[in-house]
């Protein structure tokens, strides 16, 4: 059994990026640094790494004499990342199922179980879970393709938490994801890549309609 050590850096990252995602430090908002360090108990420079792997996720930018910033969200912004993962994703995930193991069909399986039970919970973390359940179809892909789309994924986070608010995307999400995980067990590539394609699709569709085109 391994043990996974958490440091400071990596606990105030967590909490920093979970209030970003939540909209609980709200997108133009300037992230107050001596009042998130009071709060959580920590010094300065946990909380300069975990902001500065903040912004590498794209979801902070920083001004010298301002400090950080979390970045706006836009329709020009959404576009350009859905838009690469409309190139990339969908062949990513059908290779994965032509590669994928047992295993590899256990782990995306328990990915989609953990990502249904977080949508049913308030306040949880569903958001980093469906970005786990994607990330575990491709990761049969290779190492490369994991590690480019893991920067898309994260990118895209902010977008399909808003995607995800109007009533009854939730339960469209889950039927999409359960046809999506039926297709990749079976190594169907083509039927993976189609739905894959299409799921991110109507997302962007979707927000196309939530931020104006």
């Amino acid at each position: 059994m391994s043990i996974v050590v958490r440091t400071l850096s990596d606990q105030t990252y967590e909490v920093v990026r979970r209030r970003i995602l939540s909209g609980g430090i709200a997108p133009g908002t300037p992230v107050r640094q001596d009042v998130i360090a009071t709060e959580l108990g920590v010094s300065k420079i946990p909380l300069r790494e975990a902001l500065g792997r903040l912004e590498q996720d794209g979801l902070l930018t920083s001004y010298p004499n301002r400090g950080y910033v979390v970045r706006p969200m836009s329709m020009g912004e959404a576009s350009e990342i859905f838009a690469l993962r409309l190139k990339l994703e969908p062949g990513a995930v059908a290779d994965g199922a032509g590669r994928a193991t047992i295993n590899d069909h256990a782990a995306a399986r328990a990915a989609l179980e953990a990502l249904e039970k977080n949508q049913d919970l308030d306040g949880a973390d569903h958001v980093t879970q469906n970005r786990l359940f994607h990330l575990s179809m491709i990761q049969p892909a290779g190492p490369v393709t994991f590690q480019l789309l893991t920067r898309l994924l994260i990118l895209s986070e902010r977008y399909v938490r808003m995607h995800l608010e109007p009533k009854g995307r939730e339960d469209r999400a889950k039927r999409e994801h359960r046809a999506i995980l039926d297709a990749w067990t079976e190594g169907d590539a083509p039927l993976v890549e189609g739905l894959i394609h299409d799921h991110i699709q109507a997302t962007l569709d979707d927000l196309r309609e939530q931020l104006g085109d």
